[in-house]
């Protein structure tokens, strides 16, 4: 065991003392504790410390990253309070574990029938601790903004979160291209970039303007944004074809026209620019002729003029590069002005709000001068104690909405609040951020300690003393890092300790390396390439097969440990940078029937399980779709071979017919056919009364699907198998509020959408994680695949942002096409971004190193060429390790496999009321309406072609298009129903706005507010297709709800209420 490491403001302090200063609730603390140190014990320990100090559980607010973490520490901190309360616990016991938390020991004895109590009192309080992420707060504040801060951001009351942009990317750009082709300047723009840099880099540049939309929409309202790349001083082409140039470069081609055969084939070059009229030929030919492809000057020589000439072409050629840079800049913010417009009105339209949403009106709220007040009112009594987790992970918006809050309590007396400014508890590791492509900026950690200690008088803490890494790990940290220090390329690393000893077996380590076959030089004759069968055989790239050999290498060496029982299988890591490795060591696990998990959240349609059930649902809603009919038929569901799909379509073979060939035909001879034409048979029909997720279960129960499907998937894969096949029923349930009613639109939209689910918890498995999914775990053997990858080319398309950490907005945000060539003006801002992408590497390294207990591993493929790798850094400090190979063809014994199910339940049957048929149309035809409206509105204005809509609207709810057509155009066409749906006097609209009433929520058909003759009043709308809707009494009482409800929320306005009904009449009720 190495002496700890503890500091407090800059000074070395005993463990006793750091943690009395950090879990003492009354004290503002930024701690910077190191992996393994316990930086979430500490978060929690101190929330324990609060709530006996007095505070109620509700003015306690916890802030972490994700929800999986938000979860974990409230599970911590529920097993705590469970723990201390028991019985079992004695008040001794009490004590001390109050003592390791920083309480005096006297006062640790006096507080522990406090501490046995606090699980009772919180219980008994109803209210818990409020641990949330970021956005989950920051979409608490929105909930209470004003509609005209909503309207001022462009969002819409009671959006719904849109965590993920992949799923309306396509119909964002199609409203792009819609309106770049209406405007002949943007379209000239759009057609000279993808003229000149191709339309892959064209999308890349909107992609990154997608991502990074908050820093450009920032950068824009400070007026920064054109000028991001400025112009070039003077016009270089122009400075090119002046007098004294022209005479210069001719008076040189005189001097290399007597040279030799390079010399004069120089000035022949030259000769034959000069003479060329457009000045951008003139500049190509005049630099070809005097530098090289890789833009080197040419050596011509040593006439006295022509390094002065090259000299001043290399600086017209830097100002040409500014020139254009600037030009192409300046298209682009034209450009994503557009994309960005066209996003936010679709997200307004379909009342949907980002994550950038959520942190852009948390910052207005708490910085606007008329709303703060009323928001640091309702905080200063709600809030008395805040704590962040891994606050390395902040962006610089974050930072700012925070730092608007709590610095109205910087100074004096509480400054500007005048309140007693609540407890702050910040804590993380600059070394493990590595979460940039997200936002996050390490900068930001050194700006909170400012303010925590200047601001709030607080004070700085540091721990590099880890409870984790063996001495034989740490002792390889240690090296990496402080020889990265001493080079230049880190800072801010201390030496770390541990609270271990020396383990057996510990230490760092690494397996064969995987050698690159010899280059096959140029006329060497190779080996004719061999005919493979594309159905069956699939293609094997060489880097592939490299790949795949330090994947078997892995697996082998983990085989060994497993079966050596020098560990568990879920005492494994292995870990990568890049998921495609992963699902190599995947591959060659099942091989060795090894366990393994990818404990991350996966793409629900890339398992092949979901696939199956989609295909069946694809044919009863298409039964002509003959790819999806094989593809049910071969799965485990109805089993069918090879020969029973060629018989069937041998027997559809004279009209091509697979679905009628095998459902009307007698399949006596192949069971499977025939068990799959009775199932789908009545599954059909049952699709036709049935929504999604109903059918799905019956699809599942009767075609006993989960005990066909464990009875041939491999025993590692069994688990993830079924949980996949639940996962599929929970988005029937979830997806889109389960607004899909047919199995058509659901499979539609599984097709549309790229969902992601959690992948389940296997505990017993080897764990196969990114290095950035694999924060905050550790395992007792971590493998480190692809140590030394290839050397990456420098980004192209790409958008650089120069956001300085005290500024509330960025200072640039430049659009460059190469990194490589990047504008001259720009090229301190880029070495700044390669120095911090750098920082972060190292950043991964000590993530994956820290992970490590007590056995570290490295793999690599040796790269075409040896550049700084993550295998340089730790080349000196591990040991060779052979493991022993095994055979992967061999199979584990056959066992009995044990599904448990609940018995199969029966109830006796109950006699239905048969439905009206009447009421059922009538209730497709008025959601039809309906959607056609809501659609219809959407555009704000009166071309919109109401037909087409209402067809579109018909087929998704089965009713009649042509009645839905008649409604929904009598009323989008009434005059008096027009000033609800476009206009100049309409001011703000909504389609099923969500609002609240007595605990209960409820949706308005439409929500207006209009401006006639210098009034502006709230309208609630509500469509209804009877004659008469007005003369239905609970209709009136409906309309009163919503109006007292949206009274509510703008009090002091106007608000009216009034039916439509299917003529087109607006009937007001009073």
């Amino acid at each position: 065991m190495s002496a700890p490491a503890y500091q407090a403001d800059g000074h070395a302090v005993s463990r006793e003392a750091f943690y009395a200063m950090a879990c003492d609730p009354q004290r503002s603390v930024v701690v910077e504790a190191c992996a393994g140190a316990g930086k979430t014990w500490m978060l929690v320990s101190r929330i324990v410390r609060a709530l006996l100090d007095g505070a109620q559980p509700h003015e306690i607010l916890a802030i972490t990253f994700t929800r999986k973490a938000a979860g974990e520490m409230r599970e911590r901190l529920n097993d705590w309070l469970r723990e201390f309360a028991s019985p079992d616990v004695s008040d001794e016991q009490r004590a001390r574990e109050l003592v390791l938390r920083g309480v005096e020991p006297a006062h640790a004895r006096t507080l522990a029938p406090a501490l046995a109590g606090l699980y009772e009192a919180m219980l008994a309080g109803g209210r818990n601790v409020e641990i949330r992420t970021f956005h989950a707060w920051f979409s608490q504040l929105l909930r209470a903004a004003p509609l005209d801060l909503l309207a001022e951001l462009g969002l819409a009351p009671g959006m719904t979160l849109m965590e993920e942009l992949d799923d309306h990317r396509a119909v964002v750009f199609r409203r792009f291209h819609t309106a770049i082709l209406s405007d002949a300047a943007l379209h000239a723009d759009h057609a000279a970039l993808v003229q000149r840099r191709g339309r892959d880099q064209v999308r890349a540049w909107f992609d990154a303007a997608l991502q990074k939309r908050v820093e450009l929409e920032l950068a824009d309202e400070a007026g920064v944004l054109e000028s991001s790349v400025p112009a070039a001083a003077g016009h270089p082409l122009q400075e090119l074809q002046s007098a004294p140039w022209q005479h210069n470069l001719r008076e040189l081609a005189q001097g290399l026209g007597q040279g030799g055969a390079n010399a004069r084939k120089a000035a022949a070059g030259l000769i034959d620019a000069l003479d060329l009229s457009d000045a951008q030929a003139m500049f190509r030919g005049v630099w070809k002729a005097l530098f090289t492809d890789k833009d080197s000057p040419r050596k011509l020589g040593d006439l006295p003029q022509l390094a002065s000439v090259q000299f001043g072409l290399d600086g017209l050629s830097a100002q040409l590069k500014q020139q254009e840079a600037h030009l192409e800049h300046l298209q682009l913010v034209r450009l994503s002005r557009v994309l960005l417009r066209e996003l936010a009105n679709y997200k307004r339209s379909r009342g949907l709000a980002d994550m950038a949403d959520l942190e852009r009106c948390a910052l207005a709220l708490l910085r606007d001068a008329t709303l703060s007040g009323w928001v640091q009112e309702r905080l200063d009594t709600r809030i008395r104690h805040v704590l962040i987790d891994e606050f390395q992970d902040t962006s610089p918006l974050q930072w700012h909405a925070l730092h608007s809050w709590l610095s109205a309590y910087a100074g004096a007396g509480g400054g500007q609040s005048g309140q007693r400014p609540p407890g702050v508890f910040i804590v993380g590791d600059p070394k493990q951020s590595i979460y940039r492509f997200r936002r996050a900026e390490p900068r930001v950690f050194a700006a909170a300690r400012e303010f925590v200690t200047h601001g709030l008088g607080g004070g700085w803490l540091a721990c590099d003393h880890t409870r984790r890494n063996a001495p034989e790990v740490l002792d390889a940290i240690n090296q990496v890092f402080e020889r990265a220090t001493q080079a230049g390329d880190y800072s801010d690393f201390r030496h770390h300790t541990t609270e271990l000893g020396p383990v057996e077996g510990a230490g760092v380590l690494t397996l064969p390396a995987v050698l690159r076959p010899p280059k096959v030089t140029k006329g060497e004759s190779t080996a004719r390439p061999e005919w493979r069968d594309t159905l069956t055989t699939p293609r094997h790239e060489p880097e592939e097969l490299l790949r795949e050999q330090e994947a078997s290498w892995v697996a082998q060496a983990i085989h060994q440990l497993l079966h050596t029982g020098q560990a568990r299988p879920g005492e494994v890591f292995v870990l990568c940078r890049k998921r495609a490795s992963l699902r190599l060591v995947a591959q060659a696990l099942q091989a060795l029937h090894l366990p393994f998990a990818a404990a991350e959240d996966f793409a629900l349609m890339e398992a092949p399980e979901v696939r199956d059930l989609v295909a069946v649902l694809d044919v009863l809603a298409s039964p002509s779709h003959r790819l999806s009919l094989a593809h049910a038929l071969r799965s485990p569901l109805f089993g069918a071979s090879d020969d029973d799909l060629v018989a069937l379509a041998l027997a559809a073979a004279p009209g091509n017919d697979w679905w009628a060939a095998l459902t009307q035909a007698d399949h006596t001879d192949r069971p499977a056919l025939q068990r799959a034409a009775k199932l789908l048979r009545a599954w059909q029909d049952a699709a036709h009364r049935l929504p999604p997720h109903d059918l799905l279960d019956r699809i599942v129960f009767e075609g006993q699907y989960r005990e066909r499907m464990a009875a041939v998937v491999p025993a590692e894969r069994r688990l993830a198998a079924l949980d996949a096949v639940d996962a599929l029923l929970s988005q029937a349930l979830m997806l889109d509020g389960a607004r899909y009613a047919t199995p058509y639109n659901f499979v539609r939209a599984l097709k549309r959408r790229a969902i992601k689910v959690s992948a389940p918890v296997q505990p017993d498995a080897v764990q196969l994680l990114t290095v950035h999914g694999a924060k905050g775990l550790e395992a007792k053997v971590v493998f480190v695949m692809d140590a030394q990858p290839e050397a990456s080319n420098p980004d192209t398309a790409t958008l650089l942002v120069d956001w300085p950490v005290e500024a509330d907005r960025p200072a640039r945000c430049a659009f460059i096409y190469s990194e490589a060539h990047c504008p001259p003006s720009l090229q301190a801002l880029m070495d700044e971004e390669k120095a911090a992408r750098q920082r972060e590497e190292l950043n991964g390294l000590y993530v994956a190193m820290t992970r490590a207990r007590e056995r570290l591993v490295f793999s690599r493929t040796v790269p075409h060429r040896v550049t700084p790798s993550w295998w340089v850094r730790v080349e000196g400090l591990v040991q060779a390790w052979e493991p022993a190979a095994h055979q992967t063809g061999a199979t584990q014994a056959s066992r009995p496999i044990v599904l448990r199910t609940l018995p199969a339940w029966a109830s006796d049957p109950a006699v239905l009321k048969p439905a009206r048929h009447a009421d059922t149309e009538a209730s497709r035809l008025g959601q039809a309406v309906h959607r056609a409206l809501e659609w219809a509105t959407v555009h704000a204005t009166t071309s919109v072609d109401i037909a087409n809509l209402s067809a579109a609207a018909a087929a998704e709810f089965g009713a009649v298009a042509d009645e839905v057509a008649r409604i929904a155009g009598t009323i989008w066409r009434n005059p008096a129903c027009q000033p609800f749906f476009a206009g100049p006097g309409l001011l703000w609209a909504g389609n099923e706005v969500p609002v609240a009433d007595a605990g209960e929520l409820l949706r308005i058909d439409r929500l207006v507010q209009i401006e006639a003759q210098g009034e502006r009043v709230w309208w609630v709308l509500d469509y209804k297709l009877a004659l008469q809707p007005q003369a239905q009494a609970e209709y009136h009482a409906q309309m009163q709800r919503y109006r007292q409800a949206v009274m509510a929320l703008q009090p002091g306005e106007p608000v009216r209420c009034a039916l439509i009904n299917g003529q087109g009449h607006v009937i007001e009720i009073p």
